[in-house]
């Protein structure tokens, strides 16, 4: 059996970061909290990982 190993990935984005403010709804920041509290990570972590997730698989349509 191979020893277990933890793996990390370098981080995308690095640098200074900036505040921003985000306007949601009462029901997805429940369901944020909910999934913070059940892997112990922050709502900002939560967020970021969505955004990286959403940049890369975004599909761009343009009206020609």
């Amino acid at each position: 059996m191979e020893d277990p190993k933890l793996e990390i990935a370098p981080k995308k984005y690095s640098g200074e970061s900036t505040v921003i403010s985000l306007r949601i709804t009462k029901a997805m920041l429940a369901d944020i909290d909910k999934i913070a509290a059940e892997t112990g990570r922050t709502r900002n972590e939560l967020m970021t990982l969505g955004l990286e997730f959403a940049l890369k698989h975004i599909i761009k349509i343009i009206d020609k």
